[in-house]
């Protein structure tokens, strides 16, 4: 879809943010009506928090926005494909789609290292991968090589 591939990139956006803050370059942008409600990006290392993924933020701030748990006609943006974790949340917060980018091949739980049980949840977005992959893999690649480059000068 048209929007699918704009709201990618307003993820991609965050996910430059990440980098600023030496975090993990992901990004999440949540959508509903076509407007965004809530958009961040990983914040793990300056939060010290192993849940602060870009995704789990995003749907935070967009259930203390709405003052509602449940996001049902949501459809939530990342660059990488999610964890298992990150995709707990998006069950209970019932997100109505899940538009993603790069697989994750260390972490992903769509497709890339196992295939999170939708089928004995009582909740399955609707799944898009692959939107914007190239650009989104690539500012991961870069940020990873970069960082093997700075721990070879020190």
């Amino acid at each position: 879809m048209k929007n699918d591939e704009y709201f990618m990139r307003k993820a991609l956006a965050e996910a430059e943010k990440s980098i600023r803050k030496n975090e993990i370059p992901v990004g999440a942008v949540l959508v509903a009506e076509d407007k965004i409600l809530s958009s961040a990006h990983n914040e793990t290392v300056v939060r010290n928090d192993p849940t602060a993924h870009a995704e789990i933020v995003t749907i935070r701030k967009a259930c203390r926005k709405r003052n509602n748990y449940r996001l049902p006609d949501c459809d939530l943006y990342i660059t990488l494909e999610p964890c298992a974790m990150c995709l707990g949340a998006m069950v209970q917060t019932r997100i109505r789609r899940l538009i993603y980018g790069a697989l994750d091949p260390k972490a992903g739980a769509v497709e890339s290292i196992m295939r999170f049980p939708f089928d004995k949840t009582n909740h399955k977005p609707d799944i898009n991968g692959g939107v914007l992959a190239e650009e989104c893999g690539k500012i991961l690649k870069n940020f990873f090589k970069d960082k093997r480059k700075q721990a070879k000068r020190e």
